[in-house]
This record gives structure tokens, C-alpha cells and sequence, in this order.
């Protein structure tokens, strides 16, 4: 299966020839041989499952990801050490996460998502260890918390941002949204200013709902879907008793490719996390 997945793409991850030679087995996969500059290589090499151990048990495990068993869960059914199957989550999810929309069309929605900033997992702290997670000592939106911009369309494409610490600024949204946007989308947010300045100068049509004067919807106006978005990734997120901040962007493309419906089976799993995305 690994091997098919690399398929008529495969050459050589030094030099990008694809004049090669087999050069025996090595680990049940089939080891090649540049012939431009003589190194060798197999189907994984290259990608972030290259090095990785028990094969067989590989799609058991993806088997347990695509319901978001946890780390120690996962470990225990498949047999292997907690960190072990903490290493895996994370070289699967790391293709995963860049299986993505090119652009989002007709009416798109945009809002941010707030998480309190995390180190689990650090050494070293740069601040008091707040005990099980804890809460903010500031009130609001403040540089304790990370903002994860989401944008999606009516269709259901989703495309996920992480810009950063404190509330989204007009200059992150400039250098997020124009390439993910088509040219002609109307864009729908609420009411921050930030969006307001960034449509205007961006040439972006733009419509907004003041949620806080309790104006939800006018007419195909609104927010909803991508508020719906958002609780269904926070409930989602809940069964991890919290993720570090530095592995947020991996959780975020994980639900995508859960809620977009990417990944239906462990098979398609593996293509993915190797980078060979499903069309």
C-alpha cells in the first residue's frame, strides 16, 4: 500500500532525478538507487512517516485516529508505548494538515477562534504552571490566548489560520485571507473593525452582523456556519484535556479532514500522510 501510494510520483528525494534502479529490500519496502547521484532510498523517504517503526500496526492506529481516540487509548489498543503512539499522531498529522482548499467562493464567512496559549508538555516555562490548564488572568481577548482565524464557505470548504497571540490585526487578515479568498466572494464577519479596514483596502465586498445588539442573521447574512464550525471543533477538542499551542495547527487540520469528510478510512489515511491527497 505504501509503495502504490508513492506510485509513478517517486524519485529521488536528494536530487529529484527519476532515473533509478531497485537495490534490494530494507524493512518489507523496496529500496531504489539514484543513478544521477548513487544515494538510496525507499518509498518513505522524505516524508514525515520515513524511520518510523511496526508498519502493521499502522492502520490499526490510523484506525483509532479517525474516531480521535486519545494518545494512551490508542496506545494501549495497538500495543505500543504511550510516546510512540504520541510521535505517530503527530508525523500523520503532518501532511494532513496542508490538505486544504485552494480558495473559498460565493459567500464566505470568517470569524476567530480563541484558545488559551499552552505549553503542555515544555521543559521550561515562560510564565507560573497554571494547574490543569487553569484560566486567563486577563479579561478578554489578551496575548494569553491564541487566535486561530477560520474562514468557510456556504459549501462547507474551510480554511484554518493560526495568526498568533491576542485579537487578529488588520495586517495578519491581509496576509491570510487574500490568497484564500476568490475575487469575487462577499465576505461575511461581525462586527470587529479589523475586517471592516481589511475589506475596504483589499477591494473585498464585505457584509457584517453586530452580534452584540443581538442582530444574528439578515437574510443570507450571518456567521452561523462557522460558529457551528467552532463548537463542533471545541467539543471535539475537549476529549484531549488540552493540546499545546505548538501542535495546534496539526489538531486543526485533523478536524478539518474529519468534518470536511478527507479521510474515510485508514487506508486514505496513510495516502494522506504521506502527502498523496484525495481529489
Amino acid at each position: 500500500m505504501i509503495e502504490q501510494a508513492a506510485g509513478a510520483r517517486l524519485s529521488c528525494p536528494r536530487c529529484g532525478a527519476r532515473k533509478l534502479y531497485r537495490h534490494g529490500r530494507v524493512a518489507g519496502l523496496q529500496r531504489y538507487r539514484c543513478v544521477g547521484c548513487a544515494k538510496t532510498f525507499n518509498s518513505l523517504t522524505g516524508t514525515p512517516l520515513a524511520h518510523l517503526r511496526h508498519k502493521t500496526k499502522w492502520l490499526d492506529y490510523l484506525d483509532c485516529m479517525l474516531v480521535a481516540t486519545t494518545v494512551r487509548r490508542a496506545a494501549k489498543e495497538v500495543q505500543v508505548h504511550k510516546d510512540t503512539s504520541f510521535r505517530w499522531r503527530h508525523r500523520f498529522l503532518a501532511l494532513t494538515k496542508h490538505d486544504r482548499p485552494a480558495r473559498l467562493h460565493g459567500i464566505a464567512e470568517a470569524d476567530e477562534l480563541y484558545l488559551l496559549e499552552s505549553e503542555k508538555g515544555a521543559r521550561k516555562l515562560d510564565r507560573p504552571p497554571r494547574k490543569r490548564g487553569g484560566a486567563a488572568t486577563k479579561r478578554g481577548i489578551s496575548d494569553e490566548q491564541v487566535c486561530a482565524l477560520i474562514a468557510r464557505d456556504r459549501t462547507g470548504q474551510t480554511l484554518v489560520f493560526v495568526t498568533g497571540k491576542g485579537p487578529v490585526t488588520k495586517a495578519q487578515l491581509h496576509q491570510y485571507l487574500p490568497p484564500a479568498l476568490d475575487h469575487d466572494v462577499l465576505l461575511v464577519t461581525d462586527a470587529n473593525a479589523a475586517y471592516r479596514y481589511f475589506a475596504r483596502e483589499a477591494g473585498i465586498s464585505h457584509e457584517f452582523v453586530n452580534l452584540r445588539t443581538g442582530v444574528r442573521v439578515r437574510g443570507a447574512i450571518h456567521v452561523q456556519n462557522v460558529n457551528a464550525y467552532h463548537s463542533r471543533f471545541r467539543f471535539w477538542l475537549d476529549r484531549f484535556y488540552g493540546v499545546a499551542t505548538h501542535y495546534l495547527s496539526n489538531y486543526l487540520g485533523w478536524r478539518w479532514a474529519l468534518d470536511g469528510q478527507r479521510i474515510s478510512s485508514p487506508e486514505v489515511f496513510l495516502r494522506t500522510a504521506m502527502g498523496v491527497f484525495h481529489t
